[in-house]
């Protein structure tokens, strides 16, 4: 995550926020019936943990991409998408040096991989929809898009909390899982 940051000075600070707004809506969904399984103590506190890694793939993406102070091309924006795929494959390599499957890190490959997934199956890198997408990646979908919204970046300022409040609030059961949207409108 350290080396995400040193490639784009706005990661670092939104690695940390996004990592929180993670653990905010997992405690919300933590008694819901279709969460209560995964999300233990135990799991919330890998979460916590993994989602600094959901945007490391970002470290393969040319600078001149990266850091572009416009929108993107049809071309760039593809290889931007690639920054999921990339992730996880750096920490699918890293586990497979340690000889074994690690929690924390299979939990990170997920989120990695599967951060623009969207609801609706218009996400990529795989299309997945609904409930195959990982749980992890739903609350990290919801809280990287969020926080994306709120941030002022060189292409652009960053909106109120009640704009993007709206924002993620019209994407229920097509960008976002309903449920994490209600858990986030909870905690608005």
């Amino acid at each position: 995550a350290s080396l995400a940051e040193t490639r784009d000075n706005d990661t670092g600070n939104h690695i940390r926020r996004t990592q929180h707004y993670v653990r905010a809506l997992a405690a919300v969904l933590q008694h819901h019936p279709r969460f209560s399984e995964f999300l233990t103590e135990r799991h919330i506190a890998l979460l916590f943990k993994s989602a600094p890694l959901h945007d490391i793939g970002k470290v393969g993406i040319p600078d001149h991409i990266l850091l572009k102070p416009g929108a993107f091309s049809a071309t760039e924006f593809d290889t931007m998408k690639t920054h999921t795929t990339l992730g996880y494959q750096a920490i699918a390599c890293a586990e497979a040096s340690l000889g074994s499957e690690v929690e924390f890190l299979r939990m990170a490959k997920d989120i990695a991989l599967f951060h623009h997934e969207k609801w609706d199956g218009s996400g990529y890198p795989h299309g997945l929809r609904g409930d195959a997408i990982p749980i992890s990646a739903r609350l990290m979908a919801l809280a990287d898009v969020y926080d994306a919204l709120i941030s002022r970046r060189i292409y652009k300022r960053g909106m109120s909390h009640a704009a993007a409040a709206r924002i993620i609030l019209e994407g229920r059961a097509t960008h976002f899982d309903p449920d994490v949207v209600d858990a986030f409108d909870q905690l608005q």
